[in-house]
């Protein structure tokens, strides 16, 4: 295991409850829910007419110009890396570009393009299609923009392993600056999926709520009536660096990449382990790797979507990996609030266990009127405070095709 300490020095996002990072992170803490019914014409026959859309449109931020070169996801990942490089305060103090990197991931890619694209082939022939359909759809395009718009050249790299993506990109800029391969990487996730084929898709593979009289109430991880995620848009981006790099250039330091866990259940396409064997084992590699023990670990930042079998099958696995030490930890669910953000959902929940430890306190889980007898875990249903001193997180990601993730974080 390197030595190599890893830090979180800049936040950026754009999300479903706020249009930048602070705005997200107050609207968290607050409980307030980013879904809506879609008022949209083609949403009017859809089994599942409720999202959670993001609370600012991109083209309020970025020049006109710019955003039309860009699928909907690009325009996410470059409002959110946009912000979060400003806060780490390399915007000012620099980074050679040979060693600054970019991991942005996406479960599904520029899905709206290529959609919109199609329809045009179909309903007006080839000479319609746009000459940039290609750069804006394909999945590795909101990182390479991002690097473009930053200059990175270390590398740029693009994971997609379902809504596990978004943690295997911050653990894929861990790997970078302790092989040494880079010193600064941007890292995150972007998803832009509120489109009627992916929300037909997913409603009739069962995966969505159909609450569509009562949306706000739609996302209720580990409640007894969950029936299914409600689908979120957005981005989140974190600069990490290492912590050799931080202190050189005086940085604010939000709190330590400890390290992460990669597995996979090899079970089933979609459903999880039902026992959560594949999560456990990533908990325990991300601790392991971390030097972190389970009584170290105060609070998980859960991957529960609110779907019958993948909330329980978390409790599980969570309970397996920290055993005697799991009722000291405070457990949350921000997808409660946001819905699920697919490729995104690991960063932008990373982003929220982040700032958990750097503020000492842990946004509720809203929703949760009657839970689950099968959850035996400390629910956070309101704000609550985090200890003082050396303490440690957990957030869990996990993806269609078995994808598990796990990131430690520890105080700064």
């Amino acid at each position: 295991m390197s030595s190599t300490r890893v830090v979180v020095t800049g936040l950026g996002a754009t999300s479903p409850v706020g249009g930048d990072a602070p705005t997200t992170w107050s609207a968290l803490l607050d409980g307030t829910s980013g879904a809506r019914v879609l008022d949209d014409d083609w949403a009017r026959d859809l089994p599942a007419r409720i999202a959670a859309p993001v609370a600012v449109e991109p083209t309020e931020v970025l020049e006109r110009v710019k955003a039309r070169r860009l699928d909907r996801s690009g325009q996410f990942a470059l409002v959110a890396a946009l912000e979060a490089w400003a806060d780490s305060g390399l915007a000012d103090s620099g980074v050679d570009p040979e060693r600054l990197g970019t991991a942005i991931a996406s479960g599904i890619g520029g899905v709206t393009t290529l959609l919109s694209n199609y329809d045009k082939l179909r309903d007006k022939g080839p000479r319609l299609v746009s000459p940039l359909a290609i750069p804006m759809l394909m999945p590795n395009s909101p990182a390479a923009n991002v690097g473009l718009a930053l200059g990175a050249q270390a590398g740029i790299h693009t994971p997609v392993s379902a809504c596990a993506s978004g943690n295997e990109a911050i653990a894929q800029g861990i790997d970078m600056i302790r092989l040494g391969r880079a010193d600064v990487v941007v890292v995150g996730g972007t998803e832009a999926a509120i489109h009627p084929l992916p929300m037909a898709a997913f409603a009739n593979m069962q995966a969505l709520s159909r609450r569509n009289d009562d949306p706000t109430k739609a996302s209720r991880p580990w409640d007894v009536d969950r029936d299914g995620f409600l689908l979120g848009e957005g981005a989140a981006v974190l600069v990490i660096e290492s912590a050799e790099h931080a202190k050189s250039r005086g940085a604010r330091v939000y709190a330590e990449i400890a390290g992460a866990g990669i597995t996979a259940d090899s079970h089933d396409i979609a459903q999880p382990d039902p026992e959560g064997k594949g999560a456990t084992r990533a908990m325990q590699m991300a601790l392991a790797v971390s030097g972190l023990e389970p009584r170290d670990v105060v609070h998980i930042n859960a991957h529960a979507t609110s779907t019958p079998q993948g909330d329980v099958a978390e409790c599980l696995a969570i309970t397996h990996a920290l055993r005697d030490e799991i009722d000291q930890v405070v457990t949350t669910s921000t997808k409660s609030m946001t819905g699920h953000l697919l490729g995104a959902a690991g960063a932008l929940e990373s982003m929220a266990t982040v700032l958990a430890l750097h503020h000492r306190v842990v946004p509720p889980t809203i929703n949760v009127d009657n839970l689950d007898s099968a959850v035996k875990l400390d629910i956070a249903t309101e704000q609550r405070s985090l200890p003082d001193g050396d303490i440690a997180a957990l957030n869990n990601s996990f993806g269609f095709g078995g994808h598990n993730v796990a990131i430690a974080y520890r105080s700064a």
